[in-house]
């Protein structure tokens, strides 16, 4: 089922290589004509705050594909998972994935993502979502087994709300999907919008 119904006949560029991201589009029933990620450096600066993080990450990365892939449509996201103004990893390994799940267990954070979308003409959109989620107080036995699934791996904050991680929390307020990795409300919001 198409949900928007396309009008511009420009190239559709998805500045990510992440599938969740995909899936989600497809929900919507849109297909990227282009899946150009932008791996740049995500490192966050000296001080930086979560929500300057999501701004800049996602802004650098819908720029850099924009330049690759002129007169399309470009949409780029980043998505940021901080606990007050600690940003934590995208979880590469069993250390990384313990610790953002032991500093989750119990808590309230806020995943932020950070939405671009770059015109055929050149102009940016620019829109940040944020979703806050809260954990139950996590056992040791539940954290073994979530690292024991490897859904972890390479995810923000060291979880999947569309995974196993689903029963750790018994709270959102605001976007599911944008937990996911794309605010679907905004996005179709920012196409429709703009002529896509």
């Amino acid at each position: 089922m198409k949900l928007i119904t396309r009008q511009s006949s420009a190239t559709f560029v998805l500045a990510s290589g992440s599938p969740r991201r995909k899936a989600l589009l497809e929900q919507l029933g849109l297909e990227p004509d282009v899946i150009d990620p932008a791996n740049i450096d995500e490192s966050p600066k000296n001080r930086e705050l979560p929500l300057d993080y999501a701004k800049r990450i996602s802004l650098e990365k819908g720029t850099l594909i924009a330049e690759r892939h002129a007169g399309a449509f470009v949409l780029a996201a980043d998505t940021v998972v901080s606990v007050g103004r600690r940003i934590l990893p995208k979880a590469e390994d069993e250390c990384d994935a313990r610790d953002c799940l032991s500093l989750l267990s119990g808590r309230r954070h806020r995943v932020i993502t950070g939405h671009v979308l770059v015109l055929p003409s050149g102009k940016v959109i620019k829109k940040i979502v944020t979703t806050a989620v809260k954990f139950k107080c996590l056992h040791p036995n539940e954290i073994d087994a979530y690292i024991a699934s490897n859904d972890w791996k390479g995810k923000a904050g060291g979880y999947a709300i569309q995974g196993g991680a689903a029963v750790f929390i018994p709270w959102i307020s605001g976007s599911y999907t944008n937990v996911v990795g794309l605010s679907l409300p905004e996005v179709t919001n920012m196409l429709v919008g703009n002529g896509f």
